[in-house]
């Protein structure tokens, strides 16, 4: 009987579960197989489904996961470099701290560039900055976004 429930779930909902792992995706051949790999996996597992609905909530359930382990598995691997040949030299590494420091000092507020060295330097909790600076935590995470938002426009632009 779990079979018919599982099989008549299948057949009737099939373009809304292509719908839902095509979604996820963004490829029809590969949602085909999502489906097919997922119906197979619960039709050998002869679940005790007491309605249609639950083999639709199954269905479902399984399809998305599928999906997302299958989109999961698809994303291809970062390239790893070594980069000891290509290391920059102590006066590179000098050269742009000063180009970021001069960045900190001309764009940031003087309430910005505290809570970024504070946070980034000093290794200290949002909530202790906002403790001693007499604000929300909300706040100080606010400040410190607009701070990083601010630093990677002025690198874009230049």
């Amino acid at each position: 009987m779990a079979h018919d429930y599982l099989t008549e779930a299948f057949i009737r909902i099939r373009q809304k579960l292509k719908w839902i792992s095509g979604g996820i995706l963004k490829d029809d051949a590969a949602a085909e197989d999502v489906l097919q790999d997922s119906f197979v996996r619960l039709w050998q597992k002869q679940y005790q489904l007491e309605s249609e609905k639950d083999a639709e909530a199954l269905l479902a359930r399984t399809v998305r996961n599928t999906s997302l382990n299958a989109r999961r598995q698809a994303r291809p691997e970062p390239l790893k470099k070594d980069f000891a040949d290509d290391s920059p030299s102590a006066a590179d590494k000098e050269r742009a701290y000063a180009e970021m420091h001069n960045l900190i000092e001309q764009k940031l507020t003087a309430r910005q560039r505290y809570i970024l060295e504070e946070k980034e330097y000093a290794g200290r909790t949002l909530e202790d900055i906002a403790r001693e600076l007499k604000m929300e935590p909300a706040a100080v995470r606010m400040q410190l976004s607009r701070a990083r938002q601010t630093l990677r426009n002025a690198l874009k632009d230049e």
